[in-house]
This record gives structure tokens, C-alpha cells and sequence, in this order.
């Protein structure tokens, strides 16, 4: 775990609440996408749009992450981070990808594509749902105080993974001014601004709660569980503002 991790994540014991029943190994847990866009790039505005729909649907955990490396050729993406690059990279190294592009959608973990195609996108989920057939969901929910809990009952894993939690913007809109995009306004959803590992999990049943000063009250949360070090997702969940879970 990260030193900002460990500073901010607080651990608060291990195991479920009797009963709670939320957090399981099933069939039916929502799927991870991730867009890698910028608003620097005259390809993405079609991927993003994209994004928007899936955001809306309840089997997907959609978040978009915005790159900083298009900033040099007239516009500033202000979403932009090294840390949502880097992400990019390491999924282009683990999928053995020969560079990194946008727009581009990584699927559970497991696949990339542009991400502008309907019947595309739901080929990459119908194979990542046919991959991934058991999910583990995390329980997500808020605190009277605004703290995150995480609950992840115990499953039986191959090796460990990462559980990390993203805090992210639901609708942006901007004008652009400059570069490949000027004179556009672009729509961008589920924007991710902060992210961090909050532990790496062995698969026993586990509980942890994420300080409430890691987020905003009307940011949406999630959470993924994947292999350790950008492998397959193997599941994920996510908690927004009217949204019980």
C-alpha cells in the first residue's frame, strides 16, 4: 500500500456484519470499464459520449480517466494527471500492448478497444462477463460521518489482488478553446480525480473504511478488485449520490 494510502485508509478489522449478505461471490456483479481519453484529442469526444450511457447502466462500473500526454498540442486537459497516464501504461504493459492510444477502453481488466463501437463494446463485455463468470462485489457504504466502508466477504483466490477505491466527478462540461477540439464543448462522465490502492487482499473476509476527506459528498465512489498489478478485475462496485448501491 502507497504512503498516501496509508496515511488516509484506516483499518477498521476484519470480517462481515452478521447477516449483511451484500457482499459476495455470484454471477451477477457489474463489469469495470475504463476510458482513456483527452480533451486534447479529436478521436475521443465519440468514446466519451459512449461512456455516458454505460455510466447509466447498472451492470457496469464506468470511469474515465483522462491522460496528460495529448496537453502539448494546444490544450490543457485540466482532468488530466501522471497518475491516470500511468495507469494507462501499466495496462498497455500487462496487456502487452505496443503503445498507448486514444480513446481507449479497457474491459474488466482483460481487453481494450476503442471503445466507439455499440456492438464492439458489448462483444468486449459478453466475453469479460464469459471470462470472469464468479465476481467477488464489495459491499459499499457510507458513514453518518461520510467515511466509505468496504466489506469483501471471503473468497478463494489464485493470487492476491488489489482493492482500490476511485472518487469521481459524474458530468463535466467544457468549451474548448484550442487544439484538435476548439470550438467544441465536450461531455465528459464519471470523471476519476483521486485514486488510490486501499489494500492488497489475500481473500479473507476483510472490512476497511476510507476517510471521509479522501472524497467530496457529491463525488460518485468505486471500488475495483483486481489481481495485483493491473491483472483481470475480479469485481467491483459503485456508491453515488441517491444511489443505494
Amino acid at each position: 500500500m502507497s504512503g498516501i494510502a496509508r496515511r488516509s485508509v484506516l483499518v477498521a478489522g476484519a470480517g462481515l456484519l452478521a447477516g449483511s449478505g451484500r457482499s459476495v461471490a455470484d454471477t451477477g456483479g457489474p463489469l469495470a470499464i475504463e476510458l482513456f481519453t483527452s480533451q486534447g484529442c479529436s478521436s475521443c469526444p465519440p468514446a466519451d459520449l459512449q461512456l455516458g450511457k454505460l455510466a447509466r447502466r447498472p451492470d457496469v462500473v464506468a470511469l474515465s480517466f483522462h491522460v496528460d500526454y495529448w496537453d502539448y498540442i494546444g490544450w490543457k486537459d485540466r482532468f488530466a494527471s501522471k497518475a491516470t497516464t500511468e495507469r494507462q501504461r501499466a495496462y498497455a504493459r500487462t496487456l502487452k500492448q505496443r503503445y498507448v492510444y486514444t480513446p481507449e477502453m479497457v474491459v474488466d481488466g482483460r481487453a481494450h478497444d476503442p471503445g466507439i463501437a455499440d456492438r464492439q463494446i458489448e462483444t468486449l463485455l459478453a466475453d469479460a462477463r464469459r471470462q470472469s463468470s464468479l465476481r467477488i462485489t464489495p459491499e459499499l457504504m457510507r458513514t453518518s460521518e461520510g467515511a466509505l466502508e468496504i466489506r469483501l466477504a471471503a473468497a478463494k483466490l489464485d493470487s492476491a489482488a488489489d482493492v482500490t477505491v476511485f472518487a469521481y466527478d459524474r458530468h463535466h462540461s467544457t468549451p474548448v478553446q484550442r487544439g484538435e477540439n476548439d470550438g467544441r464543448r465536450l461531455e465528459n462522465f464519471n470523471v476519476v480525480r483521486h485514486f488510490e490502492i486501499v489494500s492488497r487482499w489475500d481473500g479473507a473476509q476483510a472490512h476497511w473504511t476510507v476517510a471521509a476527506d479522501r472524497f467530496q459528498p457529491d463525488q460518485g465512489l468505486a471500488v475495483i478488485v483486481q489481481q495485483s498489478d493491473h491483472g483481470p478485475v475480479l469485481g467491483c462496485a459503485k456508491l453515488e449520490p441517491g444511489f443505494a448501491g
